[in-house]
């Protein structure tokens, strides 16, 4: 069986509208809405910000950042945007760096779950190229057992493409998961898991670690 990931998926999302009421730091806020739309929610985010990085300088200015945020339909005023961008705009240069800003978005996680993810993501990527593939999959996962597969509704390679889809970004679906994205999925299903003790539970009986 697939690790329960639509579950912790649901959970989390609650969790995130719920705290939503709660806090009135605007970076919190921020991630709180990006969780509320599931694990991969940060990373939708990013891939707006790409498609606006025209000249490939992987910085954005205030106009760019709004608009982003807009064209993801987060919930934000102009006021809370400012404040936002000037946490991140540390230089005043008037731009910032949108990797640091997705990987401050992103649920802090101690590293002894750091490591626990990586440890499933190695055994994953049996290659050993960084990316999980569902050439990768066919030597770690018996889609056979899968109920889909089983009636005759999907074949093995639906059955492998459906599980990757869960890692990978939701606007950029291309059936391979790389570190980051399934870092990027686990933090943001670390964030509706309060100890470190039972995510490396969940997490060595999900991938058998």
């Amino acid at each position: 069986q697939m690790p329960g990931t639509a579950r912790h998926d649901r959970e989390m999302a609650i969790q995130a509208k719920r705290n939503l009421s709660k806090t009135t730091d605007p970076v919190e806020r921020l991630r709180l809405q990006c969780l509320a739309r599931g694990s991969a929610g940060i990373k939708g985010l990013g891939r707006v910000f790409r498609i606006m990085d025209d000249d490939n300088s992987r910085t954005l200015d205030f106009k760019e950042f709004v608009k982003g945020l807009n064209d993801y339909a987060m919930m934000i005023d102009k006021e809370e945007a400012q404040q936002i961008f000037q946490i991140f705009d540390k230089d005043g240069s008037g731009t910032i760096d949108f990797d640091e800003f997705l990987v401050t978005l992103r649920p802090p996680m101690s590293n002894a779950r750091k490591e626990i993810i990586m440890q499933a993501f190695r055994k994953l990527d049996k290659t050993g190229d960084g990316i999980i593939t569902i050439e990768d999959l066919r030597e770690v996962y018996n889609a056979k057992h899968h109920p889909k597969y089983q009636n005759g509704d999907w074949t093995e390679d639906q059955v492998f493409r459906a599980f990757l889809d869960n890692f990978d970004s939701p606007y950029d679906k291309d059936g391979k998961v790389t570190t980051e994205e399934f870092m990027n999925y686990y933090a943001g299903v670390s964030a509706s898991i309060d100890t470190d003790v039972y995510f490396i539970v969940m997490m060595k009986n999900a991938w058998k670690l």
